[in-house]
């Protein structure tokens, strides 16, 4: 059952939202912050990720031990992430202590404190994080793909930089940059758990209601995927297939169409990839699909590891698996199926405080209203067959797709693929070996 649900926005722009579980025994917060790696100036790549890890180095009240420390010995936890649209520093512990739990969040947004000694150990730190990103090749595949899906559109760029761009930024710079994104109109406080929306507000006005505004200058311009097929030889007992198309972004009313084909395609073992390709013919173990949605674009990817032997038959399966739902759609006990899926999902995360306190910050950043479960569950009950097969034939466009192989024998994979029939669509698609 939805808790009751509060907003409040203060003068300087922040804004609280709150939903009440009486029967919950702890809280979830989160302080979001609208700044991300598409916001980023070109010479600053990964400078909302670093300064991610530098809030947590100490604060004008709590040196980084005692940050961590405050939370961890009342048996909660602390921490952040950065996306390509928002950074987020949640906390989550027992209901009685949630004002502790605020004002380390409050701290670590308005009240960062970095000398030059720990900018430095911090930016080897993160160095080592580029390294081992290096080292996880599904991450890196989509850092790859998404660079070449989007060429130079911010949110094409790497959410922890690169190397290189690490390199280049100075303490000043992040500073100046904390000081001018980390703002009001930019600040989302979200909280679901067994707290009173009224003693929140007081408590949060207090911390975060004299926050200075400044003027937002994020890259509003849309990204324009660009078709390619591209190869990244890695030394690796796999290769890895991944594909990508254009779909909705998060504000599409289309959307729930698009959340239904990722189930459809990849989103679990019921789905028509993984009963394809995994259990019928064991040419795989992985084999998904997944969803990426921003403010105004929105990418279905279908991923897959194999033996570099097995990839050819792992290729002709998906594609073939693609055309055969483009084709014959679904019938509507089929689509059923996905739909209680899907509705079983969100119902079983509405159990969970801390999904909640993400799924109210989302709302409240994208729609700016509240949206309960209940209404979500019903938009998904009203698509249809005819409309899901619509949203299919469209959006799964082989020419609108790009085509990333990266692994073991990467760029065999590549020429096996640009001269086989399946390729066709992609003809005209930018090929290059990376």
């Amino acid at each position: 059952m939805a808790g009751k649900f509060n907003k409040t926005v203060f003068s300087n722009g922040v804004r609280v939202v709150s939903e009440h579980h009486q029967q919950s025994h702890s809280i979830a917060l989160g302080l979001w912050v609208l700044t991300g790696t598409r916001d980023e100036p070109e010479h600053c790549e990964g400078i909302t990720h670093f300064l991610e890890h530098l809030v947590f180095k100490g604060t004008k009240t709590r040196s980084a031990y005692e940050i961590v420390r405050s939370l961890e010995e009342l048996g909660g936890e602390v921490n952040a992430f950065t996306t390509r649209e928002y950074t987020c520093f949640h906390a989550t512990v027992l209901s009685q202590d949630w004002e502790i739990a605020l004002d380390v969040l409050a701290d670590l947004v308005s009240q960062m404190k970095v000398n030059r000694k720990d900018f430095e150990v911090e930016r080897s730190v993160v160095l080592q994080e580029i390294d081992m990103s290096e080292d996880e090749h599904e991450d890196l595949a989509y850092d790859v793909f998404l660079r070449q899906f989007l060429g130079s559109h911010p949110l094409g760029r790497p959410i922890l930089g690169t190397a290189q761009s690490l390199a280049s930024l100075r303490l000043p710079m992040v500073k100046e940059y904390y000081r001018r994104h980390y703002t009001g109109r930019r600040l989302i406080l979200s909280a679901a758990g067994n707290l009173q929306a009224d003693e929140l507000v007081k408590r949060a006005e207090k911390l975060l209601g004299r926050t200075k505004n400044y003027p937002r200058s994020r890259q509003e311009k849309r990204p324009r995927p660009r078709p390619f097929m591209a190869a990244v030889d890695k030394n690796a007992e796999q290769l890895h297939l991944l594909m990508g198309f254009p779909a909705t972004s998060f504000k599409d009313k289309r959307r729930f169409e698009a959340f239904l084909a990722n189930n459809l395609l990849g989103g679990g073992m019921t789905s028509r990839l993984y009963q394809a390709v995994r259990e019928k013919k064991g040419l795989t173990y992985s084999v998904y699909s997944s969803l990426h949605s921003f403010t105004d674009f929105g990418m279905l990817n279908i991923l897959a590891s194999a033996q570099p032997q097995k990839m050819p038959d792992v290729v002709k399966s998906i594609f073939s698996v693609i055309d055969k739902v483009k084709r014959r759609g679904l019938s509507r006990s089929e689509l059923k199926l996905f739909q209680r899926q899907l509705e079983g999902n969100l119902r079983l995360g509405a159990e969970d405080m801390e999904s909640r306190m993400n799924s109210l910050a989302v709302n409240e950043m994208i729609f700016q209203e509240y949206r309960p479960v209940e209404r979500v569950i019903e938009e998904i009950h009203r698509v249809t067959p005819h409309s899901l097969k619509n949203f299919l034939e469209e959006y799964l466009d082989f020419q609108q797709a790009g085509i990333l192989f990266l692994g073991s024998q990467a760029e065999q994979a590549l020429n096996w693929f640009s001269g086989h029939p399946t390729s066709k669509p992609f003809r005209q698609a930018r090929k290059a070996v990376l």
